[in-house]
């Protein structure tokens, strides 16, 4: 696995911000500028990047490609198509999103009619149209599996994979997204070993937290910083180094520059048979 947290942290070039990640003992990063930030910026990023050694693992879009508004959806599917196209010119594992919903107010929220026909052909129709207009060569793009839109099973995850049928989408592994129900939460092991076999081959990228089960009723998970739930992370680790040795492992979600470093000291200390490959 090649550890990597989601935060840019605090930093004055592209140089520095290289640097950082480094001195952390990261190999991989999340890209902090997007494409309307032009190329002179991007480029020298991806430059700092090579320099110290430490690969490109995502290119974010987190935007509403499925819009309810058609000018607002034809906007954001033109920024991910653009996205892409950066990540492809950096070299970046994946550009990764989630799919988005035009039924509710929360673009990335929970709502009965994510899971409808319509929805799923909707999606599969804008994947299809980000990867043909962008036609990158080396990044995947990617569906970062959800709770409560599509794909949020390993075998939803499949179908889409079949349906939209093209060779540049990848699998954007996020399981504690997908644990949802008691017996994926308690027999965690068992679903990570599901994810890796069904998705075996696919699998592009990682993040890397924690879930823990809160003692109200009625059935209520939390997402926590590594450490602090029940995620067998030694699991989840030996998993993605199985899949690629050069797998992105992604910190995400904590709240401050302190907390990332704190859980990279925490993750590297525990997971060092993983996570040291010199």
């Amino acid at each position: 696995m090649y550890l990597g947290i989601s935060s840019s942290l605090e930093h004055h070039s592209p140089e520095d911000w290289a640097a950082k990640h480094k001195a952390l003992g990261l190999d991989t990063v999340n890209f902090p500028v997007c494409c309307d930030d032009g190329e002179d910026v991007y480029m020298a990023y991806k430059k700092a990047a090579d320099q110290v050694g430490l690969t490109i693992a995502e290119v974010g879009v987190w935007r509403n490609t499925l819009a309810a508004d058609p000018d607002e959806r034809k906007h954001w599917i033109d920024y991910a198509v653009r996205q892409l196209r950066m990540a492809d010119a950096i070299g970046a594992d994946c550009c990764v999103n989630v799919v988005g919903t035009p039924y509710g107010p929360r673009w990335d929220g929970g709502y009965r009619e994510n899971f409808s026909r319509e929805l799923w052909d909707m999606a599969v129709s804008m994947i299809q149209q980000i990867i043909d207009t962008a036609q990158p060569t080396h990044t995947k793009f990617c569906i970062e599996s959800m709770p409560w839109m599509i794909p949020s099973s390993p075998d939803e995850y499949l179908r889409l994979i079949e349906d939209v049928d093209r060779e540049m989408f990848g699998t954007h592994l996020d399981v504690v997204n997908m644990i949802t129900t008691p017996r994926r939460y308690f027999f965690n092991d068992e679903f990570l070993m599901e994810c890796f076999e069904k998705l075996h081959g696919t699998i592009v990228s990682c993040h890397l937290k924690d879930i823990r089960l809160k003692p109200e009723y009625t059935f209520q998970l939390q997402e926590c910083a590594c450490g602090e739930g029940t995620l067998n992370l030694e699991l989840y680790a030996q998993l993605a180094t199985a899949e690629n040795p050069h797998m992105p492992m992604i910190i995400e979600h904590l709240t401050t520059d302190e907390e990332y470093v704190a859980s990279v000291k925490y993750v590297r200390e525990r997971l060092a048979i993983y996570s040291d490959h010199h």
